[in-house]
Formats: C-alpha cells, sequence, structure tokens
C-alpha cells in the first residue's frame, strides 16, 4: 500500500494495525554513532500510550520499545533502523457487531471503496494506533535534534471551545490535557469529563513551538519548510487544519500590520510564524492545527452498512473522548521529523 513513507533524506515508514500483533517504524537516514536507547524512546512513547488519565481510552498499551536493528553498543550505526511495539491489549471482538456497518467519521466507508476490503477492527491501518511508530521515529529525530541545538514543543491551546491564554511551559506535563495555562486545564479536563459521561466528544487546538533553527533551513517552492510541516501534519488522521503565525488573522490584517518589520537585532515581529518563502528566518517556529472531534462516540448516529442498508449504531469499546492529549507527543514527533530531514537536507547542499 503506497503512502506508507514520509520524508526524503530522513525516511520513515511505519506498519502494523490496531489489533494486529504490532506496530512500529523502519527509520533510514539516521546519523552514525549517535548514543541512544530504548530508554530515551520510552519516554515519547510513554507520553503517547493509552490509559493514562479519565480523559484518554482505558486500553492498556505499554509499547514497550524494540530495537531490532541499526544499532551497536549503544551506538546508531548509519542502518536503518528498526523498532517493534507489540500490541498487548487487543480487543477485536468489541467491533463485532459493527463490522458490516460504516461508522461515521471513521474511515470505513473510504478505506473499502479504495481498496475493497478493510480490517473492521479499531479501524486497522486507519486507527490512531498508527502514530505509536511515528512518535518512536520522532524521538530518535529528536535526538539528533538536541545535538543541533533544537526544541520541539507542543501544548493543547483550546479543547472544547475552552482557551489558554498563559504559557507556562512547565505545566504542560503536570495535567491531564497537556495545557500550559493550569487554570485552563482544570476547566478543559472537567468538560471532557462531561462529555466522556454523556458517550461524546470535543475537539480542539494544539499549538506547537520550534526553537533552535537557524536562519537558511527549508526547500523553495515544493518542498517549503512550512510546506512540509503541513504535509506532516495533515497526514496524522485527526488533524483538520493548520496554521502559521499569524494565520487565519492574517486575513484581516493590513500589510503595514503583517510584514515583520526588521532592525540590526533581526525581526521586530514574528507574524510569518519563523518561515519566510519556504524557509526558516531564524526566529521561533509557530504553528497550530485543528483537531476534530474523535469519531468512535457512544451516542447513536445514523449510517448504513456494506450492503446499503440504513441502520443506527453506537460505537462502544475503549476510546479517547479528546484526542488532544495525546496527539501531542504526535505532533512534536512529526515536527521533528521534518526538522531533521530539512537540516541533513541543507548539510548536503554545502558538502
Amino acid at each position: 500500500m503506497a503512502g506508507n513513507s514520509f520524508g526524503d533524506t530522513f525516511k520513515i515508514t511505519t506498519f502494523g494495525e490496531s489489533h494486529g500483533e504490532a506496530v512500529g517504524v523502519i527509520i533510514d537516514g539516521v546519523t552514525p554513532g549517535v548514543e541512544i536507547d530504548e530508554a530515551y524512546i520510552q519516554v515519547q512513547m510513554d507520553r503517547r500510550k493509552p490509559g493514562q488519565s479519565s480523559v484518554t481510552t482505558p486500553r492498556k498499551e505499554y509499547d514497550q520499545v524494540h530495537i531490532l536493528s541499526g544499532m551497536f553498543e549503544g551506538k546508531t550505526i548509519g542502518t536503518p533502523l528498526f523498532i517493534i511495539l507489540y500490541n498487548k491489549d487487543m480487543r477485536p471482538s468489541a467491533y463485532d457487531d459493527i463490522k458490516l456497518a460504516f461508522r461515521p467519521g471513521h474511515a470505513d466507508y473510504t478505506y473499502l471503496q479504495k481498496y475493497g476490503i478493510r480490517d473492521h477492527r479499531g479501524s486497522g491501518r486507519a486507527s490512531g494506533r498508527e502514530t505509536a511508530g511515528r512518535v518512536a521515529a520522532g524521538a530518535v529525530a529528536r535526538k539528533l535534534l538536541e545535538k543541533r541545538g533544537i526544541s520541539v514543543v507542543a501544548y493543547s491551546k483550546e479543547i472544547g471551545g475552552i482557551s489558554g491564554n498563559q504559557f507556562i511551559e512547565s505545566e504542560i506535563e503536570r495535567n491531564a490535557v497537556r495545557a500550559a495555562d493550569p487554570e485552563a486545564a482544570k476547566r478543559m479536563i472537567e468538560k471532557v469529563e462531561a462529555l466522556a459521561a454523556a458517550g461524546d466528544s470535543c475537539g480542539g487546538i494544539v499549538e506547537c513551538r520550534i526553537r533552535g533553527v537557524k536562519a537558511g533551513i527549508g526547500e523553495p517552492v515544493f518542498d517549503k519548510l512550512d510546506a512540509d510541516l503541513a504535509k506532516a501534519m495533515l497526514s496524522i488522521g485527526a488533524v483538520k487544519g493548520i496554521e502559521f503565525g499569524a494565520g487565519f488573522t492574517a486575513a484581516a490584517m493590513l500589510g503595514s500590520e503583517h510584514n515583520d518589520a526588521m532592525d540590526a537585532s533581526g525581526f521586530l515581529s514574528n507574524h510569518s510564524g519563523g518561515i519566510i518563502g519556504g524557509i526558516s528566518t531564524g526566529d521561533e517556529i509557530v504553528f497550530r492545527v485543528a483537531i476534530k472531534p474523535t469519531s468512535s462516540i457512544s451516542v447513536p448516529q445514523q449510517t448504513v452498512n456494506v450492503r446499503g442498508e440504513e441502520q443506527t449504531i453506537v460505537t462502544l469499546g475503549r476510546h479517547d473522548p479528546c484526542i488532544c492529549p495525546r496527539i501531542v507527543p504526535v505532533i512534536e514527533a512529526m515536527a521533528c521529523l521534518v526538522v531533521e530531514d530539512h537540516c541533513k537536507r541543507q548539510a548536503a547542499l554545502h558538502d
């Protein structure tokens, strides 16, 4: 199946299905001689894994990292890294009652139309479970970026219509929704828990900040840095939109307001979000993504089955009432992959 690989110089291919034996990733283009171990990758996997709190799915997947190739004596050797994460808490029988029905909001109908066959067990390849391999690969990219002095942090800026007004980075990992505003976090959690009790779900907005990227990183025209970041984000199933810097508010601004003026010290504003002409300015790269409400809800919905018969469907099982908290490390991972890829391209340009 095409579309399973991402990247140019730093390239990944993910594999596996939600209720199959395992998920994982193959990473090519890893710099040799870098010290990295399974424990370092595990930190990021633990941030993404299910069953963390009352606002995430109760499914228990420990996502224990197993590196099968590409390492020798604790260092990367330049050959492909193969990372596998075995599924432990599969319950495919939970989908038996709805295996013939198309779940609203899911890829059931579109996958069947494309391939003539689909894995009904938790969406198979279209499941958010696929992102586990991305996070593992993103951890490797993050390690390489650390050596470049680059950091990536994302957080829940808005959930269920409740927005945070503060950015306190140290608060992000201290609350269940990964918000940077502790007061807003409390209200977000209450909202998500109430929706979960009602069998419904909500979406939100996640902001990502990338620091330490020097000016000049990115490719012209089709491979712009922001274009590749946009593709990376929109490849995540729950993401429905993206904006950089001032984003959509730029449509209501004047040129004299939106243009990032400069003086001898550099840019005086960052409405561009740290990227102009597809190339980094040296300022902080800032973008936000819109996350849709979780599709799997227990509220009755109208649909049809594979025979074209109308029916009412209720999706039971274990699902996140809001995807934002667990998608934060996925967004960070994809950002790390893009930036490391572009840094390697820039290095090759000057070899």
